[in-house]
């Protein structure tokens, strides 16, 4: 129970800094169904860290809060922007599961252990949407009807304006 915490701890950590990159790269992937998707890649991770959050109360442990939000605009603008931040997403995705599966599969806390495959699993989903998007796909979230047609246009990087 004592690697427990710490364990917790630091997925909390590594998938706050992740959340924090995806919400950086929405500012700068303005084409709508792309950045659509981000919104529901924060918004899954939003609930993935405030189920860690719930864990680590239950243990009466710290949550970390310790990290901030990166500057992604190296990446450039525009499309290559957009492409450049889909391949590091998808990259980053990747190695988190991979450097986080083995240690999840050695933990004796089966509740805790299930708790962060689903994470692992739905972290695998997000890659698949990164790769989708880097391959130029439009239909990240689902089909729309042919009457809806082509969304033309792009998003704003702040919600809102004064």
């Amino acid at each position: 129970m004592t690697d427990l915490v710490p364990l917790l701890q630091e997925f909390h950590r590594e998938k706050l800094a992740m959340l924090l990159r995806h919400q950086a790269g929405a500012r700068l992937v303005a084409q709508y169904d792309a950045n659509n998707t981000y919104q529901y890649i924060i918004n899954r991770e939003e609930v993935q860290l405030s189920w860690l959050a719930v864990a680590l109360t239950e243990l009466h442990a710290d949550i970390p809060d310790d990290a901030t939000e990166p500057d992604r605009s190296g990446a450039g603008k525009g499309t290559a922007a957009a492409q450049a931040i889909f391949g590091e997403d998808a990259r980053d995705a990747q190695a988190f599961v991979d450097r986080w599966k083995p240690r999840v599969d050695a933990m004796p806390n089966a509740r805790h252990a299930k708790m962060l495959r689903v994470i692992l699993g739905e972290t695998l989903e997000q890659k698949r949407f990164f790769e989708q998007a880097l391959a130029g796909r439009m239909d990240l979230l689902g089909r729309r009807g042919d009457a809806v047609g082509v969304r033309v246009g792009s998003v704003l990087s702040t919600r809102w304006i004064e």
